[in-house]
């Protein structure tokens, strides 16, 4: 069983996992993930790569605390075992030369977003680095963009940081600057990508967006991940993550993420029943 080498929260409701996997780490491409389960008893949950060491082999994922084995997950620490923990899955992120690119991130996608950004600037692209937060104690890995970015704002609702507009009016006021922005990349939660991506659709910008929908074994079998991209039915676990933004159907995207809205409710519920009594 694949060991963890370290957890620890990154900011409140946000955590790092570390988990010595020597293969998953050889293989892994930025842009991909894996399905990690906390316990036997545990559902299958996807998580973006964040970071990777081949010479001490392990993969690291950062995670959002929201349901049952999420909370599961997050209460686990070095030492102890997974009895899940596949990967590298999904395509990798098409890396090239594109020129100036954007990379917008919040949430757990700042760390998701991160070795995407990091090759980008390795490729020799210019890269601009936006992260979303609702307050300044929960931006994490800071110093890290700030490495491989040439520009890098930070939009916060607590007016800490210069901006306190949410990324899509960022990016907006940034492309009526005039500069050419050849590729735009996001990760985080629905909303914001769907708003990055309808930020740039009228000037037609390449927008790729990291979609992760509900899934089971992640390997295209089960069908929970199932989208629909330019008219036709997509997997995210095979076809994706990563897909053009302006042709995806976020209506129906958003309306598959509350299928289980109230199930998830329910079971969390009646897991801290029993374990916060």
């Amino acid at each position: 069983m694949p060991k963890i080498i370290r957890r620890e929260r990154l900011v409140p409701n946000l955590h790092l996992i570390e988990v010595e996997a020597p293969d998953v780490a050889r293989k892994s491409k930025p842009g991909q993930f894996i399905i990690i389960m906390p316990d036997e008893f545990g559902e299958r949950i996807p998580l973006s790569i964040a970071d990777w060491d081949v010479e001490k082999g392990t993969v690291t994922a950062v995670f959002l605390v929201i349901g049952t084995s999420t909370n599961k997950l997050s209460r686990l620490n070095a030492g102890d075992k997974v009895p899940v923990f596949v990967g590298p899955l999904g395509k990798e992120s098409e890396i090239k030369k594109y020129g100036t690119v954007i990379c917008a991130g919040g949430c757990f996608g700042i760390g998701a977003i991160y070795p995407v950004a990091r090759a980008l600037k390795e490729a020799g692209n210019k890269i601009i680095a936006l992260m979303d937060v609702k307050a300044n104690y929960l931006l994490y890995w800071e110093d890290k963009f700030r490495a491989i970015s040439d520009e890098f704002y930070v939009s916060s609702r607590d007016s800490y940081y210069d901006c306190k507009d949410y990324i899509p009016t960022v990016l907006k006021n940034i492309l009526k600057k005039g500069e050419t922005i050849d590729r735009v990349v996001s990760i985080g939660c629905t909303y914001l990508m769907y708003t990055c991506a309808e930020a740039t659709r009228a000037k037609k910008i390449d927008t790729v967006v990291s979609l992760n929908p509900i899934m089971v074994d992640g390997t295209g079998m089960c069908g929970a991940c199932r989208l629909t991209v330019d008219g036709k039915t997509k997997f995210a676990c095979v076809d994706g993550p990563d897909f053009d933004g302006h042709l995806v159907d976020w209506k129906e995207l958003f309306s598959r993420r509350k299928s289980y809205f109230d199930d998830e409710i329910q079971s969390l519920c009646h897991w801290e029943g029993k374990n916060f009594p």
